[in-house]
């Protein structure tokens, strides 16, 4: 049976820092995200999830994970598709997010994930470019079109809003075009036949 229904967005806030941007430029995009009816999101700030950073030996599993463990992955598993918000720390992504995604395997598997990164003069793309080999491998699917934001605090005013509005909106809608697309067909073909991955 084909299913119908809002698209579970899944708005991953990579950065646990303190003082971190994050929570600012994912606000923001939530907030343009939620626009769209067909979509229904899930702010996953992983400063909140606990996830512990010792992993269990390769090949066991989640069965038995932590709590934390368990409960983000219920909601990985919800998700059709996932929106990386991220901060570009020493040209790459930070440990937080490498974590909580070697956590999962299942959850990540035939579904896309589209990227929102800030920064210093790179706008986090270099962090960019490492998460799609790392989601490569997990056989998920990353949309080209990214939203970034160079010299990010001086971005936004203090209200939390991108200065250049307009700009800022076109390539969110530009992401969330190519994510939606991908998400309502993988989820599709994931109901007409399991991913064997």
């Amino acid at each position: 049976m084909t299913p119908t229904g809002p698209l579970n967005i899944a708005v991953i806030v990579g950065s646990v820092r303190d003082r971190r941007f994050g929570p600012t430029v994912a606000a923001w995009f939530a907030g343009e995200a939620a626009r769209r009816p067909a979509l229904r999101l899930d702010v996953v700030d992983l400063a909140e999830t606990a996830l512990p950073e010792v992993l269990p030996a390769d090949g066991a599993g989640t069965s038995e994970a932590p709590e934390p463990v368990r409960r983000l992955g219920e909601r990985l598993d919800r998700a059709d598709a996932f929106v990386v918000v991220t901060p570009e720390y020493n040209r790459s992504f930070p440990a937080s997010l490498k974590t909580a995604i070697d956590w999962y395997v299942d959850e990540w598997q035939a579904k896309p994930v589209g990227f929102v990164s800030y920064g210093g003069v790179s706008g986090g793309l270099r962090a960019v470019e490492h998460l799609r080999q790392v989601f490569a491998e997990l056989h998920a699917v990353t949309v080209r079109n990214t939203v970034s934001f160079h010299s990010c605090r001086d971005r936004f005013d203090d209200r939390g809003r991108p200065i250049d509005a307009a700009g800022c909106r076109a390539a969110a809608e530009s992401l969330l075009d190519q994510l939606t697309w991908w998400a309502r067909a993988l989820r599709h073909a994931r109901a007409e036949r399991p991913y064997a991955a």
